[in-house]
């Protein structure tokens, strides 16, 4: 039985734990009134007789009883089901004692059928439906009959109305007690509890329900964890999802298509692509023949997540199995191809499409290969793009007129974009949110910051509401104008209306925290990030690295960083970067030169400020060597300009005699000398009298040309 804090935590309103003495009482007193008394009398059919009660009006409980029969048999066509009853009755002049008298006189004398049909009359008022004692003795009626099926069908009625009114553990409750006195429970009355449970998002509590119904024997079967499955999956939480799969699998279960149509974009959704494909091939290996929609579902994780390889592999194993692919595939593939920056190949797909005999783009299709060359700028083949599509009759949506008016933004053409807005109203198609926050980000880019707060203006006055995207288009603003107070107040308006910042937003504010050197404050937007379940970005960390760094505190900085591989995100030549120089100015140039070998040795290639600051930092302490080793493993390419740079900074700080061995290194690799590091270093060997070494610099330059 559960515990009153398991119940009280999902907020229902009856406690199992006080409802025992009760149910126990109300059972076997009804158990003895409907096996040991016959109200029933009528003359409808013969042998029925029933002894006058004091307490029940006996006139108007004979009626009824006549009225069911009567109807009842009317309809002798229905009888796998009961049928509905049509009685010239008002259920308001029907006591809730007459209505018991009545439902269980007809099991006992006419039947089961007879008695549900009159149940299922009974519960379309309101005055019965919530009336318990009445499911318990029709229940404890059909189950004297020997009809447990249909006594089951009684009580999962129960749990499903009571449920409506949040009784949800009253009713199960009763479902348990009732099992006690002779109703063995069936595995259907558990997914019906359990699926109620889901369906009201209750899935802890479904979870206890399951393990209590098992442990009393009941043998789930696949739909009862297809329920639980399918619950998580609709919530997002597929870490749940994941074990209650594992549950069924291990049991020789075999997912259906639809749930495993569910389940791979539930995983895809969350970035568990690997996962999807896992048990993708897990269900074949089983048994499961996959259909057009689970491959196209799977092709759709593997380009959102950028593995469009996999994608195309997935769709040639699709083709072998005997499906063609249709114009949603198809379009999914174009959209992971101008996702990935390859907008040529997804035209070349886009293509075969038009020119294919069977399936022709469709609205969705355009606008994916529209966004494509939004994305990359390209905006007149997206405007011929937009064109050809209303001349096939295909009406462009709001994401079609916002991907184009997004794309003029980035490139600077604001007149076009208000065109387009303009457009959208003409059309019938309201410009939305998603609009007004294209043109607003790209007016705020471009510095037109007060013709951007005019025109959010004006959408609010239209009526529409802000969005998280447009509280972080106003908080990167404020952030970048240093205004970090208007940042804050745009965050707690934010919160005050309801929507939850997203990792985004926060790694907004704590970056910006963090370039003003406070950061407790981008601690503790960190710490409440985390706090709320969000997962901090490659960007948040590298913020909070290069906020330490900037404020010296250096092992924080590495504790982040150590922190950041732990949890699996992978850093970038910035972090690296970032952490390198701060180890730098502390003249911890040992762990430095470890973490600069660390990221080449990961195939992160470090950006030249990196490479120049370390080399610099022990060409300082007088040791050129180390700082040749360090830069030899670059190409030849990267190590040119490396010595180039590091050669004028050496000039700059009259290190004459370091850039000149430099120098040397330099023409042994190339002759064509930097007219820029050329003068630097002639400039720099003339102020410090160091005539030989432009001497000598002259000669083999010559040599070099001649």
């Amino acid at each position: 039985m559960f515990s009153v804090p398991i119940l009280r935590s999902h907020g229902l309103q009856q406690k199992l734990s006080s409802t025992p003495n009760l149910n126990v009482f109300i059972i076997r007193s009804l158990f003895h009134q409907t096996h040991h008394h016959n109200f029933l009398s009528t003359s409808t059919q013969p042998g029925f007789s029933a002894p006058p009660s004091p307490s029940l009006p006996h006139s108007i409980v004979k009626t009824v009883c006549s009225l069911v029969l009567e109807s009842y048999y009317h309809k002798t066509h229905l009888r796998s089901s009961p049928p509905k009853l049509n009685l010239p009755v008002n259920a308001e002049s029907l006591t809730h004692e007459q209505a018991i008298t009545v439902v269980a006189s007809l099991a006992n004398e006419a039947g089961s059928m007879v008695a549900l049909s009159f149940f299922y009359w009974a519960i379309g008022f309101a005055k019965f439906r919530y009336f318990m004692r009445f499911y318990i003795v029709c229940a404890t009626s059909l189950i004297g009959n020997g009809n447990f099926e249909r006594a089951h069908e009684v009580m999962q009625c129960m749990v499903r109305n009571f449920a409506e009114i949040g009784r949800l553990n009253e009713g199960f409750s009763m479902v348990i007690e009732i099992s006690n006195y002779g109703l063995p429970l069936f595995t259907s009355t558990l997914n019906c509890v359990v699926g109620i449970a889901c369906e009201m998002g209750l899935v802890e509590y479904a979870e206890e329900v399951f393990d209590e119904m098992s442990a009393r024997g009941v043998c789930p079967d696949s739909c009862s964890y297809k329920l639980m499955v399918v619950a998580y999956c609709r919530m997002g939480r597929v870490t749940e999802a994941d074990r209650w799969l594992n549950a069924m699998l291990e049991r020789g279960f075999i997912v259906d298509n639809a749930t495993l149509t569910l389940l791979i974009t539930a995983f895809c959704e969350k970035g568990f692509v690997s996962r999807a494909l896992r048990y993708f091939d897990k269900m074949i290996a089983m048994g499961l023949m996959p259909n057009l929609i689970n491959f196209t579902s799977l092709i759709n994780g593997l380009c959102k997540r950028g593995s469009i390889k996999q994608a195309f592999e997935k769709l040639e194993e699709m083709v072998r199995n005997g499906w063609k692919p249709n114009v949603y595939t198809h379009t999914v593939l174009i959209d992971g191809l101008c996702k990935k920056g390859w907008t040529e190949k997804a035209f070349r797909l886009f293509l075969k499409l038009v020119r294919s005999d069977n399936y022709k783009p469709n609205v969705y299709t355009y606008t994916a290969m529209i966004s494509g060359y939004c994305k990359e700028e390209k905006m007149n083949r997206a405007e011929m793009l937009l064109d050809r599509m209303k001349e096939q009759g295909l009406v462009p949506n709001t994401n079609t007129y916002t991907s184009l008016i997004n794309g003029h933004c980035k490139v600077g053409n604001f007149e076009r974009a208000y065109e387009l807005m303009d457009l959208m109203e003409k059309e019938g198609c309201n410009p939305n949110i998603y609009a007004y926050n294209a043109i607003i980000d790209g007016l705020f880019k471009k510095g037109r910051v007060q013709e951007a707060y005019e025109l959010l203006k004006k959408g609010f006055r239209w009526g529409l509401q802000a969005d998280k995207v447009t509280y972080t288009i106003l908080l990167s603003e404020h952030c970048k104008q240093a205004e970090t107070d208007r940042a804050l107040g745009s965050f707690g308006k934010m919160l005050k209306v309801g929507l939850q910042p997203d990792m985004h937003a926060y790694t907004t504010l704590i970056a910006a925290f963090c370039r003003q050197k406070k950061m407790k404050e981008s601690e503790k937007f960190f710490d409440e990030a985390i706090r709320i379940g969000l997962v901090p970005t490659k960007e948040t960390y590298t913020s909070m690295i290069c906020g330490y760094c900037r404020d010296g505190n250096i092992s924080s900085a590495v504790k982040l960083f150590q922190r950041m591989c732990q949890h699996g995100c992978v850093p970038d030549s910035i972090t690296y970067g970032a952490l390198i120089s701060g180890l730098c100015k502390e003249s911890k140039l040992d762990e430095a030169c470890r973490l600069y070998e660390t990221m080449i040795d990961k195939g992160v290639s470090p950006c030249e400020v990196t490479r120049v600051t370390l080399a610099y930092e022990y060409c300082k302490q007088d040791d050129s060597a180390t700082a040749m080793v360090i830069l030899e493993r670059l190409d030849k390419k990267l190590w040119i300009r490396t010595v180039n740079t590091l050669i004028r900074k050496l000039c700059s700080e009259k290190k004459v005699g370091m850039a000149a061995l430099f120098f040397n290194k330099l023409l042994d690799k190339d002759r064509n000398v930097d007219r820029v590091t050329r003068a630097a270093f002639m400039t720099a060997c003339y102020e410090s009298n160091k005539y030989a070494l432009v001497s000598d610099l002259s000669e083999r330059i010559s040599e070099g040309i001649g």
